[in-house]
This record gives structure tokens, C-alpha cells and sequence, in this order.
């Protein structure tokens, strides 16, 4: 994916959360989110209660801290820059949502306030998301590729699926979450995209030393001319 697309994704997907803000904020509860809310009662079981509630801290501080950590520590030896950034752009997420979730004011299923978008989905996106990205950055193995980010899908669809579950959300608060989460996430791709070129470019076309310079012939060097 060119950087173009990845932009161009992040603003497609940063409309459809506007419009879904706009909808959600002036509509209220939709018939099939009630429906999707019966229909997800029916599983309800008390073997499944417990899992459900430990697969949710990963979206919650609980969870996303350590994580937060683990991944800094391993990207510390080999990418320090961004060893450094993932706690602020995981701080910048936490500021994005509680921004997103007081403009919309939204009330859960089970009526706490705040629904609208789902932070535990937007948090999750974002993580998930750079860690696919810079495993992809780092290695070839396309098997390793494939293996990481059908992980960090299925955990992403599990702790989505568990919000449902414990009536924390409603369904469009997910689908928020995963809109306004894969909108940040494409911009800070496209970011680290355009610093890497930069760098590529630098790379390429070194600036000459103080020496290659002082040796070159007087003719060809610009003439210095005194200011009056």
C-alpha cells in the first residue's frame, strides 16, 4: 500500500466515524442495536463470564500498560525512536477518545454515560495495528506476517466481542472505536512513511564533509561577496 492509500484510508475512515458520530449523537439507539443486544444475551453463561471480563482488561489500563511496556522494552535494542514514541502515541489515543467520547456523550446498555466510541476497541486498534506494521517493516518471513496479524485480529474481534457481552457498549460504540482507532492508525503510518522516505533520501545524498569542501578549487566555489 502506497502512501497515498494509506492517507487516503485515513480519510475515508476519520468521514465514516464523523458520520456514525453525528448519527449516534442525534438518534439515539438504533432497533438493531437492541437486537444485537438480545441476541448476544442468549450466549450469556456463567462459565463465559469470567473470560469475557479478563479478555476485556486488555482494552483497559489494566491491560494496555503492560503491554504498553513489553513492547517498548522489545524495540528498545533496535528502534529506540520508536521504543520512545509508543508510550506517547498510546497517550495521544487515550487523550483521542476521551475527546471523541465527551463530544458524543453517548449512554451504554447498561445506562453509564460515555459509550460513543468504544475505547477498549480504539486503544486496541491503534496497538495491534503498529505492532502488525512494524513487524512487517522489520522481517520478510511472510508466514510470521500472517501468523501476527491473524493474532492481533483475533484478539481485537474477542475484546470487541466481549464488550457486547458485558453490555458495555453498543454495536455502532465498536464500530466507532474501530473507525476513529484505524483512522489514527493510517495517519501515524503515514507519518513514520514520510519520515523513512525522508531518511532514505538523506541516506542517499550524503552532504560533503568540511574537508571535501576546503579541498575542492577555488573556481568551484561560489565567490564570497562582502556585504556593505
Amino acid at each position: 500500500m502506497s502512501r497515498r492509500q494509506v492517507l487516503g484510508v485515513s480519510c475515508v475512515a476519520s468521514t465514516a466515524y464523523l458520520l456514525l458520530a453525528l448519527l449516534t449523537a442525534h438518534a439515539g439507539v438504533f432497533l438493531f442495536e437492541e437486537r444485537t443486544r438480545s441476541a448476544v444475551s442468549l450466549a450469556h453463561a456463567p462459565v463465559l463470564d469470567g473470560v469475557m471480563r479478563a479478555v476485556s482488561l486488555l482494552g483497559d489500563s489494566w491491560g494496555l500498560i503492560p503491554l504498553i511496556v513489553l513492547g517498548s522494552a522489545a524495540l528498545w535494542r533496535r528502534h529506540r525512536d520508536w521504543a520512545t514514541a509508543l508510550p506517547a502515541i498510546m497517550l495521544g489515543t487515550w487523550a483521542l477518545q476521551w475527546a471523541a467520547k465527551w463530544t458524543t456523550d453517548r449512554p451504554r446498555p447498561n445506562l453509564a454515560p460515555l459509550g460513543f466510541p468504544s475505547g477498549h476497541v480504539l486503544s486496541l486498534v491503534v496497538l495491534f495495528g503498529l505492532a502488525a506494521y512494524g513487524l512487517c517493516r522489520m522481517r520478510s518471513d511472510r508466514a510470521a506476517r500472517a501468523l501476527c496479524i491473524c493474532c492481533a485480529s483475533t484478539l481485537l474481534v474477542t475484546v470487541a466481542a466481549s464488550r457486547l457481552y458485558l453490555e458495555a457498549h453498543w454495536i455502532l460504540d465498536v464500530a466507532g472505536g474501530f473507525l476513529l482507532g484505524l483512522a489514527y492508525l493510517m495517519l501515524l503510518i503515514w507519518i513514520a512513511e514520510m519520515r523513512a522516505g525522508r531518511d532514505e533520501i538523506a541516506a542517499r545524498e550524503p552532504l560533503p564533509s568540511l574537508e571535501t569542501a576546503l579541498s575542492e578549487p577555488a573556481t568551484a566555489r561560489a565567490p564570497i561577496v562582502p556585504s556593505l
